[in-house]
């Protein structure tokens, strides 16, 4: 086949995270067949899964964290101080414990959650002291979740720097944003956020996507996110006896983000509807009375009783059952089909993506039931992906993997790929609210994103220009369809250093 050096360059960005430097041959591999290249991921078993002996399941990091806190409170209690301690309730609340509120969730059957507000990275491991535990030291729970966090974020980026092309990891980033979760949420989501994206998405990426949906609503870092451990059947034997209610949040944006989307032909009486339906979908707390602890479980005396009514279709009380039919229905509903095309087609080609495309994308989920690799697949074979200029901008997560691919350098140590992420504003499984981080240019290619941007192509200049050369880079990353005018403009640079950071900022790297 002849070689097609634009065909490789749109393989390379559009589908993946970009060619790896050493002696990968990836640009001249593309070049001799780009879609081969590309759907080439999508045929090798269990290409999605990220399993490592030192990243544990949900469970056992629950557990974990469960025995973590325990000591820790135990600290709290031996070290109180009556003159100076807050009352019990406010200490929670200062130190990321819980809440009353939560804690009566967890009375009806749900664990309470670390409900601290996130910084990006959570403080390093030690005693500390609040201002309103002056007089005490107070250690905070946060070493577990530290070395939990980075090491399933050492093995994302690790994964996506070794893949041949990507495409299968930049599926997983789609469906992690699409389905996202927020680190920033507190600790207790914190932890679970790499098990949560190797457990619910992973699996599924080249499944189906009801399977795949099924298991983000079930999983206890989704439950947590959006507060559903809380949510009680008015009628329920729970809400009666607490006198509490629904928490709407986990239904309403199943309904706007997961499945239909805006104007997906759903109304807030749906959303009430959905709510009630999966009241009682909880976790294990660490009594282990509902399930191992840290697991899945569903409180029969937390759900509302009674059929309900959603999208037209009553759904009778079958218990947890009555959800997953609903969710199935959910998966498979036009809006749906439509919502997860417009996104896939967003994402992979244009802002504005073509209306064939996504009606074609569309198409193809309807007849499939939503099978995920046939919707890839239809997408790498569509011309319109192909044909379409290159003028996204790659997010900052796109950005940095590719940097570190290009200079075939395998991360060892999550820290600066975390803090590069921060920098850029695209701290890693922390958007800041339940609808991900943005897919458009308009959000990445700001004065102010670019300039960052500059500034760390400026430092990687300034760390390794003299460790490589940038026109050899350049053939690595773009070969024969570099332009003419990144050419001249790398020449002309006064240092090995600035051709590196003029490099990172040419098109050919940052256009995808």
């Amino acid at each position: 086949m002849a070689r097609d050096p634009q065909g490789a360059l749109v393989a390379l960005n559009r589908f993946g995270f970009g060619a790896r430097g050493g002696s990968s041959g990836d640009f001249a591999s593309a070049a001799a067949d780009p879609r081969g290249f590309v759907k080439a991921e999508l045929t090798r078993p269990s290409a999605a899964l990220l399993e490592q002996p030192s990243l544990r399941p949900s469970p056992e990091i629950g557990k974990a964290f469960f025995a973590y806190r325990a000591d820790v409170r135990r600290q709290r209690a031996a070290t109180k101080s009556a003159q100076s301690s807050p009352s019990e309730p406010q200490a929670q609340m200062a130190n990321g414990a819980g809440s009353d509120a939560n804690d009566g969730a967890r009375r009806a059957g749900a664990s309470d959650q670390m409900q601290q507000g996130g910084q990006v990275e959570p403080p390093q491991p030690g005693m500390v002291r609040p201002p309103e535990a002056a007089g005490r030291e107070v250690p905070q729970p946060v070493d577990i979740v530290v070395k939990t966090y980075r090491a399933e974020a050492l093995a994302r980026f690790q994964r996506a720097t070794l893949a041949e092309n990507g495409f299968v990891e930049r599926l997983v980033t789609f469906w992690s944003n699409h389905f996202c979760i927020s680190a920033s949420k507190g600790i207790a989501v914190r932890i679970l956020a790499g098990a949560f994206e190797r457990e619910a998405i992973r699996p599924h990426v080249l499944g189906r996507f009801s399977d795949m949906l099924l298991a983000v609503e079930q999983h206890p870092a989704m439950l947590l996110f959006l507060d559903n451990q809380q949510s009680l059947g008015p009628a329920s034997r729970a809400g009666v006896n607490r006198k509490r209610g629904l928490n709407e949040n986990l239904a309403r944006e199943i309904l706007e983000l997961h499945t239909l989307g805006v104007g997906g032909g759903y109304t807030q009486q749906d959303v009430t509807s959905l709510a009630r339906i999966i009241t009682g979908w909880t976790f294990a707390g660490p009594d282990g009375r509902l399930a191992d602890p840290g697991r899945f479980a569903f409180n029969v005396n937390a759900h509302e009783p009674g059929s309900q009514t959603l999208l037209g279709k009553s759904y009778p009380d079958t218990g947890l059952s009555q959800g997953q039919s609903a969710l199935k229905d959910l998966g498979r509903h036009p809006s749906t089909a439509k919502f997860i095309a417009t996104k896939l087609a967003r994402h992979f080609v244009a802002d504005d993506p073509p209306p064939a495309l996504v009606a074609r994308l569309a198409q193809r989920f309807v007849k499939t039931d939503g099978d995920l690799k046939a919707l890839a697949l239809e997408l790498a074979d569509a011309d319109a992906a192909w044909k379409a200029p290159l003028t996204k901008i790659r997010t900052p997560y796109d950005a940095v993997i590719a940097t570190g691919r290009m200079l075939a350098r395998v991360p060892e140590q999550p820290v600066r790929y975390l803090g590069n992420l921060n920098l850029l504003g695209q701290p890693l499984w922390s958007p800041a609210g339940p609808n991900g981080f943005a897919d458009t240019g308009s959000v990445w290619a700001s004065p102010e994103g670019l300039k960052l941007r500059l500034d760390l192509a400026a430092q990687v200049g300034a760390r390794l220009g003299d460790t490589f050369e940038p026109r050899e880079l350049m053939e690595v990353i773009a070969g024969d369809a570099t332009s003419k005018e990144t050419r001249e403009t790398i020449a002309r640079a006064e240092s090995r250093q600035q051709a590196m950071a003029l490099l990172l900022m040419s098109p050919e790297f940052q256009r995808r």
